[in-house]
């Protein structure tokens, strides 16, 4: 493995490990812009993958050192870019239109989500305290 081969695994960690922390993050833009660092470092991981430059395998003859290049890599990451072309515009218009209605794009907590987890964990409350109750009601511990 040489250096360059390093460099680029770190820049590919990097990408994503940035990628996903904007996704984490409350704000719709933020969340566009970790999806955007996610398709580069897909992109990159899957060019990357196709291994080292050789000759063009349509032309059908070999290089000099006797090998052909892969094209599925390519072909994979031309699917990548497209895909996260389609993404990237669909959260840009719904960042647009969390703007236009709210005048910010964070998103806020939702009050059934909050209900249901508060009930959920009264539940988990009374089954604890349950079983932590004597075999024999009368007995006192």
């Amino acid at each position: 493995m040489t250096t360059l081969d390093l460099a680029m695994a770190a820049v590919v960690g990097g990408l994503f490990a940035t990628g996903f922390f904007l996704l984490l993050d409350r704000s719709l833009m933020r969340i566009l812009l970790g999806v955007i660092v996610l398709g580069h470092a897909a992109n990159l991981l899957l060019i990357l993958s196709g291994g080292a430059p050789a000759s063009p395998p349509v032309t059908g003859s070999e290089g000099p050192d006797g090998r052909l290049a892969d094209p599925l890599p390519q072909a994979m990451a031309l699917t990548a870019i497209v895909i996260t072309f389609g993404i990237t515009t669909l959260l840009l218009a719904m960042v647009h239109r969390a703007w236009q209605l709210d005048g910010h794009d964070e998103v806020r907590d939702d009050v059934e989500d909050r209900r249901i987890g508060t009930v959920h964990d009264r539940a988990e409350e009374r089954a604890a305290a349950e079983s932590d109750l004597p075999a024999d009601r009368g007995e006192r511990r």
